[in-house]
């Protein structure tokens, strides 16, 4: 029998230049809401409504990025990684979402990039990570058309501030998570529960991928887009299963690979969505526009749904924290059932074949783009004991998923890099800070940050290159 031990010290080596990094967002970890002339943003208005946030939590104070990048960056260095992952906060850049540019929002990510250069960390820059101004969701948010030319002006301010020093970019981070959970199911901010809504804010979540990609891309810069893909497997070979697994695939991957990357959406999707909207919103040219070309896929990916659309299916152990309505638009009938395998602290069911498959699906069924996993991980009990933390299911956790990237390359799949989900453990969303991600344990009250046992793991990986 293998031991885990076994398989741990059973090193893979990865390619020479692999990419090794770690990621995080700025709502998530900045703090400092009401520094600097930074704006509100969504997150600021929905996270003071009762009942949205676990324990009414906000992130007013987060882990207190703003203040300590240049201890966090020196953490990042200590653990050898080659690239590092943030997101812009656009509410500290422009903080009403238009108009005047807050170059005191702009001097942080100056300031912030050109540590990260002396440390020799790589800046991946990604221009949005769920904070829209506040001001853009009062005339409309998402699911008005003029949010996504917005988008392009701010990030053309971004690129005229780091462009000389930042050389990839993402566009929009997994634009399923703000446009159905932020305007369908109402989990996430701005908290709306309009299905219609939902995917007009999908299609120019699409739109402003495209449009500011045109705007970053200029000789040098690497632009990509950023999907969070699921793979998907019916819980049974019934009609009704196999036509739930076709349906939240077309929904959760197929909606925006189609788009991104072949210039329309798929047509059995827009079947499902007939019902809730004619998708009249879609305008000559935006499907050019947002198929605009990219030079790399930043792939998400934490797990595998398991699928049934015969009622009755047993439940999932994942769930909303907070009182929510569905996502799926247009399947509002699927269950997602427990497939039987072990879960994170989030109810995630740890699945690291799905991570190949969907690697492999991906190159195969889509022009062959350089792919990077750009979030993975998983969120556990993590105790702090004696200044340590021993979280072997992280490690555990890691080692299999990096495995089954080094499996995808095996298999021909053009992978050049990873990100594990997160530096540090933070905000997390809905969930306030009763979840923790980080590869750094952060004492909540003293801004204390301590490497837990998967990051001193992982530094030996990257310096290992195995």
């Amino acid at each position: 029998m293998t031991t885990q031990q076994d398989r741990l010290d059973d090193r893979l080596l990865f390619p020479t230049g692999f990419t090794w990094g770690a990621a995080t967002s700025a709502y998530q970890i900045e703090g400092a809401v009401g520094e600097d002339g930074r704006g509100q943003s969504i997150w600021d208005v929905f996270s003071r409504k009762p009942g949205r946030v676990l324990g009414g939590d906000n992130a007013d104070v987060a882990i207190d990025h703003y203040h300590r990048y240049r201890e966090d960056v020196a953490l990042m260095a200590e653990l050898g990684l080659s690239a590092y992952r943030f997101s812009v906060s656009w509410p500290r850049v422009q903080p009403d979402g238009t108009g005047p540019i807050n170059q005191r929002g702009l001097d942080f990510y100056r300031r912030l990039v050109d540590e990260l250069r002396e440390r020799g960390i790589d800046p991946w820059v990604t221009l949005y990570h769920w904070d829209l101004p506040q001001p853009l969701e009062d005339r409309g948010g998402w699911p008005e058309r003029d949010t996504a030319y917005r988008f392009a002006e701010y990030a053309s301010a971004v690129h005229e501030a780091l462009g000389d020093r930042v050389r990839d970019w993402s566009t929009v981070n997994e634009p399923w998570c703000a446009a159905f959970l932020g305007y369908a199911s109402g989990e996430h901010a701005p908290g709306r529960r309009e299905p219609a809504g939902a995917v007009r804010a999908a299609h120019h979540l699409n739109l402003a991928h495209g449009l500011s990609a045109r705007v970053l891309k200029n000789d040098g810069n690497r632009v990509g887009g950023c999907v969070n893909l699921y793979a998907v497997s019916p819980a049974t070979d019934a009609a009704a299963d196999l036509d739930a697994a076709r349906r939240i695939d077309g929904l959760q991957n197929r909606f925006f690979l189609d788009a991104l990357l072949r210039g329309r959406y798929p047509a059995d999707v827009l079947e499902d969505l007939e019902r809730v909207t004619d998708m009249a919103f879609v305008k000559d040219g935006d499907q050019q526009t947002i198929a605009a070309p990219i030079d790399v896929l930043l792939v998400n990916y934490y797990s595998r749904f398991t699928v049934s659309g015969v009622p009755g299916g047993a439940a999932s152990a994942a769930a909303a924290p907070t009182d929510t309505a569905s996502p799926w638009v247009g399947s509002e009938h699927v269950s997602f059932v427990n497939g039987g395998r072990p879960v994170t602290a989030m109810g995630w069911e740890i699945d690291d074949s799905g991570l190949r498959e969907i690697l492999v699906r991906v190159a195969a069924d889509y022009p062959r783009l350089p792919l990077v996993v750009s979030e993975n991980g998983a969120a556990f009990d993590d105790v702090l004991s004696g200044g340590r933390v021993r979280d072997t299911d992280r490690i555990a956790y890691l080692d299999a998923h990096l495995r089954a990237c080094r499996a995808a390359i095996d298999e021909g799949v053009p992978l050049e890099g990873y990100f594990a989900w997160s530096l540090m453990d933070n905000f997390e969303w809905a969930w306030g800070y009763g979840k923790r991600f980080g590869l750094l344990h952060v004492d909540y009250a003293t801004q204390r940050r301590t490497p837990k046992d998967s990051a001193l793991w992982y530094a030996e990986t990257i310096r290992h290159n195995s």
